[in-house]
């Protein structure tokens, strides 16, 4: 007996050492592996989506419709239309329904350099001279008055750094800059400016006298954080490739035969958002459109020859937002509320002046510590807002409604876990502690308007009428629709797109209704499960993706 008692010892001796050199290893693992992060590309007729993900986790998305011309960084030969002295500004016609706004500080010290350059360009349609022999004027008076400087009429080469937001129109500067992975040009500039992110002192002076070395007269540079440690032919490369782009946006300036007009067109927002957040830790890039998966692959190419692999061609049948999890975080991560953890949740609330975040416990157990269950609930608080921050990209002023807590320790710990969450915010901006009332105030970049998507679905079949034809119809509906589409339009090839219970209805059995249609109609008909999709909605999509409008009033 003692012997069977001393091996029952034993055992449990190896088993709790085995497992606890199991978590061991566990933890050393998911401390040793980085955040991953994945892109998403969703092209369709009337719009680009990307969504980026980190651990699976929407924390990023971007919209922008397929005519949308007015992008962050589009460079416009514009045409001044008013002089405000009031303002000290102007308004510039850039194409855009509402005149874009000058301000006089816009203009930047080099102004009267860069005007008179593109003064020489204009008057002179043969040749184009280089910038490096172009005078330099002396510097704009930081209190000067714009009507010195332009008149109604005028022409001015101008650059987008706010896209429309509300009722106003663009916001202008005549600082130009073209951005690229490592570095910024900026013609008519000589700075060699290094990131402050930055932190060795001998790796800020080694690039500062590599590209003092290799930039051209008359140019300036700011060097990103992402060049650290990179090698002088890798800056020089991309150098060429931003100096090509100013001669190219100078050429259609010089064969300008109509104002405005665009000259210089920032790359898509796909591209744009993959040389601002591409690092190694990516390991995919999901794209499903062949011309866009092209020019991103192309693009990685150059910048990370040894990552281009990870540039995939989405050819699933299922949408690519359903198949990566994104139709339904996305559904549940935009509207007033928020539910985050341990049911508490956000209310968000979006005024002209600034957003407000109430930060509610919800029904959560009764405990006698309320202290602890206060700094439980504004932590998880904390993570969810900075993510909804960056996934919404709300900007301007944002104040934040805490649950009160008595301790100074555990607002302290609050404040600093914001600021932690905070740094992977690509944005400028500033976070300050708890107030006296428990108010956090934070202030955020914005360059977009706010993404403001609305979750809740329109009935498509009454349109908030309440009576619909009787549900079990429905699939009979679409047969007759399909069957006009096959027998009257002649089209035999396409896709019907509805919600995924009904596709599981359609698709039920060995002689599902799907099997039975085919047989029908002809089996190249697919029906596809779309969680973007109401209960009782539809969609038809011809062979080329594009959408067959089948809904008629009789539906309602």
């Amino acid at each position: 007996m003692s012997v069977y008692c001393s091996s029952l010892s034993l055992l449990f001796i190896i088993v709790n050492y085995v497992c606890r050199k199991t978590k061991e290893i566990f933890n050393f693992f998911i401390k040793s592996n980085p955040v991953t992060n994945e892109l998403v590309v969703d092209v369709k007729p009337k719009e680009v989506s990307i969504a980026l993900l980190e651990d699976k986790q929407l924390v990023e998305l971007q919209k922008e419709g397929n005519n949308t011309a007015f992008n962050v960084g589009n460079i416009y030969l514009g045409r001044i239309k008013k002089i405000m002295p009031g303002l000290n500004a102007c308004f510039v016609d850039v194409g855009y329904e509402k005149e874009a706004f000058l301000h006089y500080l816009d203009l930047g010290e080099k102004f009267s350099s860069a005007n008179k350059y593109v003064k020489q360009v204009l008057s002179n349609k043969k040749k184009l001279n280089p910038i490096s022999k172009a005078p330099i004027m002396p510097t704009l008076p930081k209190e000067g008055s714009i009507s010195d400087y332009l008149e109604v009429g005028q022409e001015v080469v101008v650059q987008i750094v706010k896209e429309p937001i509300s009722t106003k129109g663009p916001r202008l500067t005549t600082e130009l800059s073209f951005a690229g992975r490592y570095l910024v040009l900026m013609p008519f500039d000589d700075k060699i400016s290094v990131s402050q992110k930055i932190k060795s002192s001998e790796e800020r002076a080694r690039l500062k006298q590599l590209l003092m070395s290799i930039t051209p007269k008359n140019f300036g540079v700011i060097v990103r954080t992402v060049a650290e440690g990179k090698r002088v032919a890798e800056l020089d490369a991309e150098l060429k490739v931003l100096l090509k782009r100013w001669d190219d946006a100078m050429l259609k300036v010089q064969k300008a035969t109509k104002f405005p007009t665009l000259i210089y067109e920032e790359t898509s927002r796909a591209v744009g958002m993959l040389r601002d957040l591409f690092n190694p830790d990516f390991e995919h890039i999901y794209v499903n459109d062949e011309a866009e998966y092209n020019e991103i692959k192309d693009y990685v190419s150059i910048i990370a020859p040894e990552k281009a692999g990870i540039v995939k061609l989405y050819k699933g049948e299922l949408p690519i937002y359903d198949n990566f999890g994104v139709t339904k975080q996305i559904k549940s991560s935009f509207g007033r509320t928020i539910s985050y953890k341990s049911g508490a949740y956000l209310i968000i609330e979006h005024t002209e002046a600034l957003h407000v975040v109430d930060v509610n416990s919800g029904n959560r157990t009764k405990t006698n510590n309320q202290e602890t269950t206060a700094l439980e609930v504004n932590l998880g608080a904390a993570d969810e807002l900075a993510r909804q921050l960056r996934l919404r990209d709300m900007g301007g002023i944002i104040v934040v409604d805490f649950i009160d807590m008595a301790l100074a320790e555990d607002r302290q710990k609050l404040y600093e876990r914001m600021c932690a969450n905070m740094q992977k915010d690509r944005a400028r901006h500033k976070i300050l502690p708890l107030s006296k009332f428990g108010l956090m105030q934070i202030t955020r970049q914005r360059v977009r308007p706010v993404l403001d998507i609305d979750t809740m679905e329109t009935c498509p079949t009454c349109f908030g009428k309440g009576k619909i034809r009787p549900s079990i119809l429905f699939t009979d509906s679409l047969e007759s629709k399909i069957d006009y589409l096959v027998n009257k339009v002649k089209i035999t090839k396409f896709s019907l797109h509805i919600h995924p219970y009904v596709a599981a209805y359609v698709n039920k059995g060995l002689l599902s209704i799907k099997r039975q249609w085919q047989m029908k109609y002809g089996f190249s008909i697919g029906v596809i499960p779309d969680q973007s999709l109401a209960f009782l909605q539809y969609k038809f999509y011809d062979k080329k993706g594009e959408e067959i409008d089948m809904q008629e009033k009789q539906d309602a």
